[in-house]
């Protein structure tokens, strides 16, 4: 029977639903990503677009994040105080940010943060299990580290072959990739189950191409057709899989996926894994962290992380940074 396994993390909290002892699905939640799906906002017009539509507000939050909004009364002016809901979140893509999304909220809607991820695995109806550092490390057990390694790299090996996965502006394309030398319908099945995991193990939305083996023979097309309606949850729309052997999958896209966070905010990863490690580092008096410049200079850039690894730990906590240091760091 799944379970979730759910660590709240120092500045970013961390689940994996895991069967048989591996994981099917993973979800990080950072405290940088702003205001979360469901949040009701104080807000303040700051272009109300053409006609009421595409308008931009400002955010009552630290930063005074943007939000695009769907529509507003025509008779609004620039600087008029609102209140949204998110739709949305924040997105980070390659190159560029893009905003949240809202609308603009009932009358006398209290404001509110929106469900947080524990609220969110609580909703799903699976059991949840609370890894704390001073116990099992349930999720290494499950493979966490190996998980972030693939999404790092984009490379995930499957029995007969790999999915390159790379995240561009437009879509997510997945590469199903083999020796070349076997049953190209044998692989394609193997990679269209592959592919659909890591779909839903990174919870990937928006626009998905999966470019498959070439499969000339119309039936074999269909049945990896029928295959990933099969396997993938839905909702979900896609097309049949061209004589080129491409599918199009689009899903609801309301949060960043795991390979957004991960690839598109390496500081921020290796923060989280160092913290997670410090939490987890045998000893006594000094707990030393060393990592890279940048890495560094972010935990600095959060002191309530240092006071809560000081709190958890009963260690005093000393950044090092190390221009020559490789990886997440280390801390002992």
């Amino acid at each position: 029977m799944a379970e979730w396994l759910y660590e709240a993390g120092i500045g970013e909290a961390r689940v994996a639903l895991v069967e048989d002892g591996a994981i099917i699905e993973a979800r990080i939640e950072r405290d940088s990503d702003g205001p979360r799906v469901g949040a009701v906002v104080a807000a303040r017009l700051v272009e109300a677009g053409r006609g009421g539509k595409g308008a931009l507000v400002a955010l009552d939050r630290p930063g005074e994040p943007q939000a695009t909004l769907a529509a507003v009364p025509p008779a609004t002016s620039t600087g008029a105080r609102l209140v949204v809901e998110i739709t949305r979140m924040a997105l980070r893509e390659r190159g560029r940010d893009k905003p949240a999304r809202a609308v603009l909220a009932e009358p006398d809607t209290p404001l509110a943060d929106g469900p947080d991820l524990r609220a969110r695995i609580a909703a799903s109806g699976h059991a949840v299990v609370e890894v704390k550092p001073t116990g099992p490390d349930l999720l290494e057990q499950a493979g966490w580290s190996e998980l972030i390694d693939h999404v790092r790299a984009g490379h995930w090996p499957f029995a007969g072959g790999a999915l390159w996965v790379d995240a561009t502006p437009a879509m997510v394309l997945i590469d199903i990739d083999g020796d070349g030398d076997g049953d190209a319908l044998a692989l394609a099945r193997a990679g269209a189950k592959a592919a659909v995991a890591v779909i839903r193990c990174c919870d990937i939305g928006g626009s998905i191409g999966i470019d498959f083996p070439s499969l000339p023979d119309r039936a074999g097309r269909h049945a990896i057709d029928a295959l990933v309606d099969a396997a993938l949850p839905p909702p979900f729309e896609r097309t049949a899989v061209n004589g080129f052997g491409l599918m199009q999958i689009i899903r609801r896209r309301e949060r960043p996926s795991l390979i957004e966070q991960i690839r598109f905010d390496p500081v921020a990863t290796d923060a989280a894994l160092l913290l997670r490690q410090a939490e987890r580092a045998a000893g006594t008096g000094t707990l030393r962290i060393a990592a890279r410049p940048a890495v560094i200079d972010h935990i600095a850039a959060n002191p309530a992380w240092i006071d809560a690894l000081q709190a958890r730990t009963g260690r005093r906590v000393e950044l090092a940074a190390d221009v020559a240091m490789k990886g997440a760091g280390h801390a002992q």
